[in-house]
């Protein structure tokens, strides 16, 4: 059994259209502040990656799935678990509800990436750290 990461948001004026529905490109922001708020859970941070490793976590590829509308004030949920891990990238699943209703499903494709933009090895930390969030489909 893998542990999943939860963070909650409300949804703001600024992240909806004029018909008060939040615009569709606003639900990578929330997700990408999912995955930010999980990496302080574990410690780490994506300055503290940088510093200490050269190393920058970057969104490689995103299959995301609209399923239901957001609308002005909605409070929402961001439930984030790895599903696979390799060497140099993980993936990511990510899926945002209102009250018990599916909202976003979303794959992320995530790499370790250094200064040169060159895929690395994750970190010893970084992996150990995750661990717990990991699916039981973990490849090496």
């Amino acid at each position: 059994m893998h542990e999943n990461f939860y963070h909650k948001l409300k949804v703001y004026y600024e992240d909806t259209d004029a018909g008060g529905v939040v615009y569709y490109a606003n639900y990578l922001k929330f997700l990408e502040r999912a995955r930010t708020e999980a990496l302080l859970t574990i410690g780490l941070s994506n300055s503290k990656i940088k510093d200490k490793f050269g190393a920058f976590i970057i969104v490689k590829s995103c299959n995301i799935e609209y399923k239901k509308s957001a609308y002005l004030e909605d409070n929402l949920s961001i439930r984030s678990f790895i599903k696979s891990i390799t060497k140099t990238s993980f993936m990511m699943n990510q899926i945002i509800t209102k009250d018990k209703d599916i909202i976003v499903e979303a794959k992320i494709h995530l790499v370790l990436v250094n200064e040169k933009a060159k895929p690395i090895k994750i970190p010893e930390i970084v992996f150990e750290n995750f661990k717990p969030y990991f699916c039981d489909s973990i490849k090496l």
